[in-house]
Parts: structure tokens; C-alpha cells; sequence
């Protein structure tokens, strides 16, 4: 039988470095670009950056809410079919964007 571990971690509290660690940091920091070994990891060309994807894999968490609505927007966004709540976050998220981006 299997059993899952899980470990929370404090990223606000983390454990200090140790002297090795904070060596290897600044040895890795110091070294140019073309000393690094890439042997082992594809070339990224033209062709892979034409497909590529910003926040393919990003999911934000969820949170459970209770909010009023004016019952016609509700109908109207229901109106639509299912996925209402998904809709309702997707507009959200469209004005989060647009505000963040006007007080850059």
C-alpha cells in the first residue's frame, strides 16, 4: 500500500542557504552564457516559438464566493448555455487585465 506525503512549504519563511549553496549560486550567476551545457535539452528554434503558448499550463485556484448580480445580467450570461459561472470569470478577467495594464 501506498501512502501520499505532502509537505507545505512557507515560501515567506524559508530556511537560509547554506555556505555551499550560496557558492554554487554565485559560481552558476558568474558563468557565461555559452558555458552552460545544453547537450541535454533541445534547441529551441523559430518554429517552436511560432507554436508556443503564454500561460498554456497556468490554472489559477479557485475560490468559492457569494456575490449579488442583477438578475438580468445573470439571465443574459445563463442565457448563453452552460459554463455561465466560466463566462462570468473570463469577463472578470478581461477588466482585471485591462485595469492592470492602464495603471502600468
Amino acid at each position: 500500500m501506498s501512502k501520499t506525503v505532502r509537505h507545505e512549504v512557507d515560501l515567506s519563511n524559508l530556511p537560509p542557504l547554506t555556505e555551499a549553496q550560496k557558492a554554487e549560486i554565485e559560481s552558476l550567476a558568474a558563468m557565461p552564457d555559452d558555458e552552460i551545457d545544453t547537450g541535454d535539452i533541445p534547441e529551441l528554434d523559430e518554429a517552436f516559438w511560432k507554436n508556443a503558448v503564454q500561460g498554456r499550463f497556468y490554472k489559477p485556484t479557485k475560490t468559492a464566493t457569494t456575490v449579488r448580480v442583477d438578475s438580468d445580467v445573470l439571465a443574459w450570461l445563463k442565457g448563453q448555455g452552460k459554463g455561465y459561472q466560466t463566462r462570468l470569470n473570463a469577463i472578470l478577467r478581461r477588466a482585471m487585465l485591462a485595469d492592470l495594464d492602464q495603471h502600468k
